[in-house]
């Protein structure tokens, strides 16, 4: 289940209730999820190492999304560990398709389903700067990783895994990916 919105800890419940297997991510593009990953690794061995920096936050989703990127929301958590001074309300969120098109460049037969993010970190001298930027076009990174995900729960289910619920860091780390 790749899904930013709902009430996460309901459906953690419901499908432990329920006694299935699960993968439960708010990201499911196995890139982006690395790319997390990463950005968390690097949150935990350098703590404080951007603080002073400020940020700036664009994300760029089809107009009918309506909450904010938990992509973006996990960056900014790193980030945030990374010693910058950020809250979710700073993000310039884009959902006006004229603008997605003029203003970040997403191509007209992507509107309905895209998501580009870009993060921008400025020394307080403002005399070096950062720019982090992933952008996805169509959906096929999320297909891609539904279907890893899939083989992933396969084999689980297959061992008789004791664990039922995992995320998609543990396909990645298990390296069932094609």
């Amino acid at each position: 289940m790749g899904t930013t919105g709902g009430d996460r800890e309901r459906l953690y419940k419901t499908v432990k209730d329920s006694n299935v297997y699960a993968v439960i991510s708010p990201q499911i593009g196995k890139q982006v999820v690395a790319f997390l990953a990463a950005m968390e690794i690097m949150a935990e061995q350098f703590p404080g190492a951007f603080s002073g920096y400020s940020l700036q936050v664009m994300e760029s989703h089809q107009a009918r999304k309506l909450d904010i990127s938990g992509t973006a929301k996990a960056v900014i958590s790193c980030f945030q560990k990374l010693g910058l001074s950020f809250e979710l309300d700073q993000i310039q969120q884009i959902r006006d398709p004229k603008q997605q098109v003029e203003k970040v460049g997403i191509p007209e037969e992507y509107l309905n389903g895209h998501a580009f993010h870009m993060y921008h970190l400025t020394s307080p001298d403002q005399i070096v700067s950062f720019e982090f930027q992933h952008n996805v076009c169509g959906r096929s990174i999320y297909a891609e990783g539904t279907v890893d995900a899939t083989i992933f729960l396969a084999k689980k289910i297959q061992s008789g895994a004791e664990q039922r619920i995992y995320n998609m860091i543990d396909v990645l780390r298990e390296g069932n990916m094609r």
